[in-house]
């Protein structure tokens, strides 16, 4: 496998909270996404889930408390956790969950 830019694979995605696989590492995907300071409603996995902000910040709503994740910080929300993002989310996104579970946004 070649080196990645995530960053440029965020720019090229045709629309925000749209995603791409960039890799796998065993049974997880490792996707990349851009958000765009709109809400995305809430939701949760049968398995955990690893979301890592490259650049910008992600405000989350996870079992009602409010958590905001900043650049080069990384956020693990539990297995079947209520999680949604509020509104005011941009930047680059990085999310490492499992597989076989369905497609995200």
């Amino acid at each position: 496998m070649s080196v990645v830019k995530v960053s440029e694979a965020a720019t090229a995605l045709p629309r925000a909270w749209s995603s791409r696989v960039l890799g796998r590492v065993g049974t997880a995907a490792v996707k990349v996404l851009r958000m765009d300071e709109l809400p995305v409603k809430e939701e949760r996995h049968a398995e955990p889930e690893a979301l890592l902000v490259l650049d910008g910040t992600l405000e989350l709503a996870v079992d009602g408390e409010a958590v905001t994740v900043g650049p080069g910080e990384m956020y693990v929300v539990a297995a079947d956790t209520a999680h949604a993002v509020r509104p005011g989310s941009s930047g680059t996104l990085v999310i490492m969950e499992a597989e076989g579970r369905g497609g995200r946004r």
